[in-house]
This record gives C-alpha cells, structure tokens and sequence, in this order.
C-alpha cells in the first residue's frame, strides 16, 4: 500500500510524536560526519528513509534536577518514545514497507557507558539530518522550540520518502553556559568548532553516583541552555539564575528563587543533595 510523508507525520502525531523529521539514508554519507558502522545502511543495509521522532522535556520540572521528579520525566518520555517508534514501524510493515526502530537509549545500565561511553546509533546526527535542530556545544541536538530539551528516538525504513531540509543556520550561541555548570566537567572548548570536546567518562562517572542516588540522568547541559521558544512558554528567560543557584543555595536553601527546586531534591531520592 503507498503510504504518503503527510500520512506518516500525522500517524506519528496521533501516537503522542510532537517532533517528526524524516531523512534519506544517504545524508550519513554525504556528510561524513559518522564512522560507518554507526550509519542507518550499515545497521540494517535495507534502510532508505530514516524518520526521527521527537518529544519535549519539560523544563520547570527539569529544573529540578537533580531529582526523583526529574528521573521520573525522562523515564516517561523514554518510554512514551519506544511506544511510538515501535508502532509506527509495524505499521508501516503492515503496509509493505519493511521498517525497524531503534531506541532511544540502547545501554543495559549506567556502568556500562562508563566502561564504553557510545551508544550503537547516534538520534542526535539523525535529528539534524531529518532537519530537527543542529548539534551545540555540549552535543545535544538544538531545536527551535525546545532548544536540547527534547528526548528523540528513530525508525528505519525502506520506503523512500521526500526528506526534510537540513537546518544550514546554527542555533548554538556558543554562550558556554553549559560547560560553566557541568557537574562532571566534561566539555573543552574548541576553538575550530562549535561542538566542544567531551569527556563522555567523565560525564558516565557522575551519571552513576546519580543512579545510586535516584537522582539519574543529571540534565544539567540541557537545563541551563538558552535555547529554545520554551523558555518564554515558560516564564523562563533568566539564564542568569542558574549561574548563581549554588552559591545562593548554599547560603540559604530557602532562597526564593530556588526553595521549589530545593523541595523537590528533598523528596524522593537517597542522600541529601541540595543541587
């Protein structure tokens, strides 16, 4: 059965997708930018299309990081993402068109990105080439509406659909406010690009004091970027706040600024973790 683009987006919308993006297979190697056993003909040599599904991580909770409310967000969102991705691939087979997913995180547990700090496919370099946003400093993908805070997860297909224009204006600023904050220390600026160079161990150490806590994934690089049309949704704008959290929290945790945050850290997880 010839299933159309529009019917695929509205499909994926109706299961609970808020961010649809499709790409040709090819993009992986016109840009050169993925080693080659991490590119969608390479997992599965039948793929045509790739089309990446995003949802939104929503950020007054997100700032509660690092918290069981958070943990909770980013668990729902995964899952509602699996859901999603797995149903629009059989639907599609249904249809004729042989079609897969692969999920939005592939690792058993936290340690063992320790010991082996990449995943088998990237959702960042899919959303970009599916024309979702462009990759920032702390590579996370950048979109419009959402800045990083956006969960994402990708299915393969051999149908050929008409793909989406790659965003060619970057949407990082290059404010480095992420890597000012980062729990773990984890980025280096680089002076040729704007994507810094990351100490992906780093941030996997921190992650799993994290886990022991209840307290994981930190979300800090995604919390404090000023990206994102969200940020004025949300009465959000102040990215001057979160430069200060520690500081003002250590000196009085009922601050005003930050006692929500700091009642949600409260409850919920081990330890007694302010920020």
């Amino acid at each position: 059965m010839e299933i159309t683009k529009t019917q695929i987006v509205e499909y994926a919308r109706g299961l609970g997708a808020t961010l649809v993006g499709i790409t040709p297979a090819s993009r992986w190697d016109e840009y050169d930018e993925v080693e080659d056993p991490y590119r969608p003909a390479s997992i599965w040599p039948e793929t045509k299309s790739v089309i990446v599904l995003g949802v939104p991580v929503l950020l007054p909770i997100l700032e509660s990081t690092p918290s069981i409310n958070y943990v909770e967000l980013y668990d729902t969102s995964n899952v509602l993402l699996d859901q999603i991705a797995y149903r629009l691939a059989v639907y599609l087979t249904e249809n004729g068109h042989g079609s897969i997913f692969l999920p939005r995180d592939a690792y058993g547990d936290i340690e063992i990105l320790v010991r082996k700090p990449f995943a088998a496919f990237s959702h960042v370099f899919a959303g970009k080439y599916a024309g979702l946003g462009t990759i920032g400093y702390s590579h996370v993908l950048l979109n419009k509406k959402y800045g990083p805070r956006v969960r994402y997860v990708s299915v393969f297909t051999n149908l050929e659909l008409e793909p989406d224009l790659v965003i060619k204006k970057e949407l990082c600023i290059k404010c480095c406010v992420c890597q000012k904050l980062c729990p773990s220390q984890a980025f280096i600026t680089r002076d040729d690009q704007i994507i810094a160079k990351m100490n992906k161990k780093a941030c996997a150490k921190h992650h799993a004091q994290l886990r022991k806590e209840h307290r994981y994934p930190c979300g800090i690089c995604i919390k404090v970027c000023p990206v994102g049309e969200d940020r004025e949704i949300f009465n959000s704008k102040d990215i001057k706040v979160y430069l200060e959290e520690k500081e003002a929290i250590c000196r009085n945790p009922d601050d005003p600024r930050y006692k929500r945050w700091v009642h949600l850290r409260k409850h919920g997880s081990n330890g007694d973790r302010l920020f």
